[in-house]
């Protein structure tokens, strides 16, 4: 009995010795990032999949961001301005949340018919053909020239696009050097590591130091993005001029050189699955944020889904490349979901 209680005393001191130096360990290798909290003893880790209730509740004070989005003047891009400004404003001063101003960046170097109607600043495009015909590859120089030119209140910046309509409030869901994101399912860094090592060499890190992410939306300190924005533009550029790449990214391309830049400069993003929803893939609007009519909707009369044939009833945002929809759309047949509704009703 003696022995066995020795025994016992022995495996319980090195246990703690044990959990101890791991403790330790963690806290020398994270202790610089503000993504670990040390709060009444305990210590969290992790913040990057998400963002604990524990963390989230530390923050006494708001935090507000700025709304930016990049734009062009054609017909197409307007509409869906005018709907998602309309929609910020709606939002905007509601409880809860920390939006604050609101730029349209407008990238075709020449002011339109909205300055007067939406906060605007004019930047130039690209080069001519520069872009290859790839006309988003203008985003990340423009706010590079939207940084350069221009001084904001805020200290964080939410890098947004014209086709998102604000559900609810949006709180600022960043955590000081840590941006919020939205994972994109399509967005496969550790499926494509040939292509990435080519941007991000091995002695940056793993590949899973690349966030399954795009530029928008993500919310983050303004003295970050000011730090990517010129690299992610760069590598946007060698991205286009690189046929493997250019053919294995394709119309994602710009969205893979934001994620791969922020890598490079060792920022990673909270990611937030509630931030937006897609319809019609995602059914509900409940808790989330931003929807984002990306994909077209289509469906027949019993409501079913009838996605990449042409429905009886449909709404899909390129088949207005000319002009808005036109007013008093027919309500979508029943049985549709509610995201789908909603983004009716939204328009």
């Amino acid at each position: 009995m003696g022995r066995a209680s020795l025994l016992l005393i022995v495996f319980l001191v090195l246990g703690s010795s044990f959990a101890t130096y791991n403790v330790v360990t963690m806290i020398r290798h994270y202790g610089s990032s503000e993504g670990v909290a040390v709060d009444d003893g305990a210590l969290f880790f992790d913040p990057i999949t998400e963002m604990p209730d524990h963390v989230k509740n530390r923050k006494t004070s708001k935090a507000p961001f700025h709304v930016a989005l990049t734009a062009t003047d054609a017909p197409y891009n307007k509409w869906q301005c005018r709907v998602m400004y309309y929609w910020y404003k709606q939002q905007k001063k509601l409880p809860g949340s920390e939006m604050g101003g609101f730029t349209r960046i407008l990238h075709s170097g020449n002011p339109d018919n909205l300055m007067n109607e939406i906060p605007t600043v004019v930047v130039d495009p690209l080069p001519a053909g520069l872009d290859r015909g790839y006309i988003v590859l203008n985003r990340p120089w423009a706010f590079v020239q939207w940084l350069e030119k221009t001084k904001i209140e805020e200290e964080y910046v939410l890098m947004a696009e014209p086709d998102h309509i604000f559900l609810r409030p949006l709180p600022n869901l960043a955590f000081g050097g840590h941006p919020a994101a939205f994972p994109f399912f399509y967005i496969r860094p550790d499926q494509n590591e040939k292509t990435i090592r080519k941007f991000y060499p091995e002695e940056l890190g793993p590949v899973t130091n690349v966030d399954p992410i795009g530029n928008s939306p993500v919310i983050i300190r303004k003295d970050l993005i000011a730090k990517i924005a010129p690299t992610w533009m760069n590598i946007s550029l060698k991205m286009k001029e690189d046929p493997e790449t250019d053919k294995a990214f394709g119309w994602v391309l710009e969205m893979y050189a934001y994620a791969v830049a922020s890598a490079v400069h060792g920022v990673r993003h909270i990611l937030r699955k509630d931030f937006m929803l897609q319809p019609p893939w995602d059914l509900e609007t409940n808790k989330k944020y931003i929807l984002h009519y990306t994909y077209g909707c289509d469906y027949n009369m019993k409501g079913e889904l009838t996605y990449g044939k042409i429905g009886e009833w449909r709404f899909d945002k390129r088949s207005h490349l000319r002009g808005p929809p036109p007013k008093n759309l027919p309500l979508p047949p029943p049985g549709v979901p509610e995201s789908v509704v909603c983004l009716e009703l939204a328009y």
